[in-house]
């Protein structure tokens, strides 16, 4: 008897923070795709629950805040950026990317 195993890759969701002078500081989060959702489906999702399919406030889905800078209230803001999202054989370090994805579309745009 032989048995077949669908094996769904884990997804690795990239995003930045971009300060007012230019400087970049990365992270990443690995999310398990129990429901096995196509890149581009999750890539589109995200998009469009962004501000301007890009920005997003990072405390309102989960993710860690990467502001390691000093603070300049002239040119600092509190948006994150979206970058890409793969899939990895990486162990899984937060949810599935289904609940990712419905607090995306609840929560990413909201600053409170």
């Amino acid at each position: 008897m032989s048995y077949h195993y669908i094996y769904s890759m884990n997804i690795k969701f990239e995003y930045m923070y971009r300060d007012g002078g230019n400087y970049k500081q990365y992270g990443e989060v690995i999310f398990s795709n129990d429901t096995n959702l196509g890149l581009s489906f999750i890539d589109e999702h995200i998009k469009n629950h962004l501000i301007d399919q890009l920005f997003f406030y990072p405390h309102q889905l989960g993710l860690k805040d990467l502001r390691y800078f000093p603070w300049d209230s002239g040119l600092d803001h509190m948006f994150h950026e979206y970058v890409e999202i793969e899939e990895t054989a990486e162990p899984a370090k937060g949810t599935d990317v289904a609940e990712f994805l419905q607090m995306a579309k609840t929560k990413a745009t909201d600053p409170h």
